[in-house]
């Protein structure tokens, strides 16, 4: 599973609602520049440039955010490889109109090579891994020795390495993850996450021996855009 320089693009250029872009508002920009500040500090602090990003449950915006946080990482000019984790029900390929006729199923299961499935430059600096077909053994293909191998290469090969994951709080994948991240950013929804499920994903994560980098509220109302600085994107640290 070699990386080289050859660039490739799979898809339609075609802007997709909610993802940011030329046209998208300052204040939803400004939210995600700052939540991406405040991760690469923590990727820092933990000398692992991987970070998995998830939810209580689906709905809530996670692909759309962590598809967001990966463009906000590509536009500092660094190299970014994003890649849907989610082998039950992806998304990323959906969001940014490109091809999931092969992905990291594939990949991990040796039976293509990274080049031939990976898409190039979907943005600039932007590298993007689809889930592709949806494996009968999802578990046990993240939880492989092939895995593994896989991550450690992207890690050497990128800046950095985002993971879109399977919501928390619906299947186990994700905590499969552990071992391979710095740790989580946890997504969750103005008036649909609920305090009890955030502890919840807080109690899980820690009993895996893990951490929460950060929270990401998204879908703020413009009544809070005061509270909330403007901004319909929050980040918080969590300690």
């Amino acid at each position: 599973m070699k990386l080289i320089s050859k660039k490739k693009r799979r898809g339609s250029n075609e802007k997709v609602k909610n993802i940011i872009n030329t046209d998208s508002k300052f204040a939803i920009v400004e939210g995600y520049k700052s939540a991406r500040t405040s991760l690469v500090f923590s990727l820092v602090a933990e000398n692992n440039p991987c970070v998995a990003v998830t939810s209580w449950s689906k709905g809530e915006g996670k692909s759309t955010a962590t598809v967001n946080l990966a463009i906000s990482f590509a536009k500092m000019g660094k190299n970014v490889l994003l890649i849907d984790t989610d082998l039950r029900r992806p998304n990323i390929h959906n969001l940014l109109k490109i091809s999931n006729s092969t992905g990291l199923s594939e990949v991990v299961g040796q039976l293509t090579d990274f080049e031939d499935a990976v898409n190039r430059s979907v943005v600039p600096c932007l590298d993007v891994l689809t889930s592709g077909s949806i494996p009968p053994n999802p578990s046990e293909l993240i939880g492989s020795s092939a895995f593994t191998s896989f991550i450690n290469m992207a890690k050497n090969q990128y800046d950095y390495v985002i993971l879109d994951t399977p919501p928390i709080g619906v299947v186990t994948d994700t905590l499969l993850l552990k071992e391979h991240i710095a740790g989580y950013v946890m997504i969750v929804r103005e008036k649909v996450t609920t305090h009890g499920e955030i502890e919840k994903a807080v109690q899980a994560i820690k009993l895996a021996d893990s951490k929460i980098l950060g929270f990401l509220k998204v879908g703020c109302s413009l009544q809070d855009r005061k509270r909330y600085k403007g901004n319909n994107y929050g980040y918080y640290k969590y300690y």
